[in-house]
Protein backbone atom coordinates (compact mmCIF):
# COMPACT_ATOMS: atom_id res chain seq x y z
CA UNK A 1 0.00 0.00 0.00
CA UNK A 2 1.11 3.85 -0.84
CA UNK A 3 -0.11 6.71 0.22
CA UNK A 4 -1.86 8.32 -3.37
CA UNK A 5 -3.16 11.88 -1.83
CA UNK A 6 -3.67 14.15 1.04
CA UNK A 7 -7.28 16.63 1.62
CA UNK A 8 -8.47 19.76 2.38
CA UNK A 9 -10.93 21.67 2.12
CA UNK A 10 -10.39 25.06 1.31
CA UNK A 11 -12.28 28.32 0.29
CA UNK A 12 -11.48 28.91 -3.17
CA UNK A 13 -10.10 25.83 -4.61
CA UNK A 14 -9.55 27.14 -8.33
CA UNK A 15 -7.41 30.17 -6.94
CA UNK A 16 -5.37 27.68 -4.70
CA UNK A 17 -4.42 25.75 -7.36
CA UNK A 18 -3.88 28.05 -9.83
CA UNK A 19 -0.68 29.97 -7.24
CA UNK A 20 0.52 26.53 -6.27
CA UNK A 21 0.90 25.43 -9.66
CA UNK A 22 2.01 28.76 -10.75
CA UNK A 23 4.33 28.77 -7.89
CA UNK A 24 5.13 25.57 -6.53
CA UNK A 25 5.77 23.65 -9.44
CA UNK A 26 2.98 21.90 -9.11
CA UNK A 27 0.42 20.40 -12.04
CA UNK A 28 -3.17 19.98 -11.93
CA UNK A 29 -3.53 16.30 -13.13
CA UNK A 30 -7.61 16.15 -12.50
CA UNK A 31 -9.97 19.10 -11.69
CA UNK A 32 -13.79 19.60 -11.78
CA UNK A 33 -15.49 23.42 -13.20
CA UNK A 34 -18.71 21.70 -10.93
CA UNK A 35 -19.19 21.56 -6.99
CA UNK A 36 -17.23 21.02 -4.59
CA UNK A 37 -14.54 21.91 -7.42
CA UNK A 38 -11.90 19.15 -6.50
CA UNK A 39 -8.24 19.34 -7.62
CA UNK A 40 -5.93 16.95 -7.49
CA UNK A 41 -2.07 18.58 -7.79
CA UNK A 42 0.77 16.20 -8.08
CA UNK A 43 4.10 17.67 -7.24
CA UNK A 44 7.19 18.15 -9.57
CA UNK A 45 8.39 14.18 -9.30
CA UNK A 46 4.58 13.22 -10.03
CA UNK A 47 4.67 10.62 -6.78
CA UNK A 48 2.64 13.01 -4.53
CA UNK A 49 -0.72 14.00 -4.68
CA UNK A 50 -2.73 16.87 -3.04
CA UNK A 51 -6.75 17.18 -3.23
CA UNK A 52 -7.82 20.82 -2.95
CA UNK A 53 -11.71 20.77 -2.62
CA UNK A 54 -14.70 23.24 -1.31
CA UNK A 55 -17.09 20.96 -0.21
CA UNK A 56 -20.30 22.52 2.42
CA UNK A 57 -20.24 18.82 3.90
CA UNK A 58 -17.11 19.50 6.03
CA UNK A 59 -15.60 22.28 7.93
CA UNK A 60 -12.99 24.88 6.28
CA UNK A 61 -10.62 25.23 8.79
CA UNK A 62 -9.23 28.92 9.33
CA UNK A 63 -5.02 27.25 9.50
CA UNK A 64 -4.23 30.97 9.42
CA UNK A 65 -5.23 31.13 12.95
CA UNK A 66 -3.15 27.65 14.08
CA UNK A 67 0.71 27.57 14.51
CA UNK A 68 2.48 26.29 11.21
CA UNK A 69 3.44 22.87 12.40
CA UNK A 70 -0.54 22.15 13.24
CA UNK A 71 -0.78 21.38 9.52
CA UNK A 72 1.68 22.07 6.41
CA UNK A 73 2.53 20.84 3.31
CA UNK A 74 6.41 20.58 2.85
CA UNK A 75 8.47 21.12 -0.12
CA UNK A 76 11.81 19.91 -0.98
CA UNK A 77 14.26 23.05 -2.28
CA UNK A 78 17.92 22.84 -3.43
CA UNK A 79 18.48 26.74 -2.18
CA UNK A 80 16.59 28.03 1.10
CA UNK A 81 16.97 31.40 0.78
CA UNK A 82 16.43 32.20 -2.95
CA UNK A 83 13.25 29.99 -2.90
CA UNK A 84 11.81 31.85 0.08
CA UNK A 85 12.49 35.01 -1.16
CA UNK A 86 11.07 34.21 -4.73
CA UNK A 87 7.96 32.67 -3.10
CA UNK A 88 8.09 36.29 -0.92
CA UNK A 89 7.86 37.77 -4.39
CA UNK A 90 4.45 36.30 -5.56
CA UNK A 91 2.23 36.72 -1.98
CA UNK A 92 3.57 34.39 -0.05
CA UNK A 93 4.60 35.64 3.89
CA UNK A 94 7.60 34.49 6.07
CA UNK A 95 6.53 32.49 9.28
CA UNK A 96 9.67 32.36 11.11
CA UNK A 97 12.99 32.57 10.69
CA UNK A 98 15.28 29.85 9.00
CA UNK A 99 15.67 26.49 11.57
CA UNK A 100 19.63 25.99 10.65
CA UNK A 101 19.17 22.15 12.43
CA UNK A 102 21.81 20.08 13.90
CA UNK A 103 22.28 17.56 11.24
CA UNK A 104 22.39 20.50 8.28
CA UNK A 105 19.05 20.62 7.55
CA UNK A 106 17.35 23.91 7.09
CA UNK A 107 13.41 24.07 7.57
CA UNK A 108 11.58 27.31 6.75
CA UNK A 109 7.56 28.04 7.12
CA UNK A 110 5.88 30.83 5.07
CA UNK A 111 2.10 31.17 4.86
CA UNK A 112 0.90 30.86 0.82
CA UNK A 113 -1.75 34.19 0.17
CA UNK A 114 -4.80 32.56 2.16
CA UNK A 115 -2.70 31.43 5.08
CA UNK A 116 -2.36 28.03 4.59
CA UNK A 117 1.42 26.88 5.84
CA UNK A 118 4.01 25.86 2.88
CA UNK A 119 7.29 25.02 5.13
CA UNK A 120 10.38 24.37 2.91
CA UNK A 121 12.94 21.60 3.55
CA UNK A 122 16.41 21.87 2.40
CA UNK A 123 18.06 18.14 3.82
CA UNK A 124 21.66 17.45 3.41
CA UNK A 125 20.41 13.85 2.93
CA UNK A 126 17.03 13.60 0.86
CA UNK A 127 14.62 11.50 2.63
CA UNK A 128 13.17 9.87 -0.68
CA UNK A 129 13.64 10.76 -4.66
Amino acid sequence: MRLEHIAFNVDDPAALAAWYVANLEMKIVRSFDEPPYIHFLSDSAGKSLVEIYSNPLGEVIDYAAHHPVTFHLAFAVDDMEASRQRLVSVGATLDGEIDHRANGDKLAFLRDPWGYAIQLVQRVQRMID
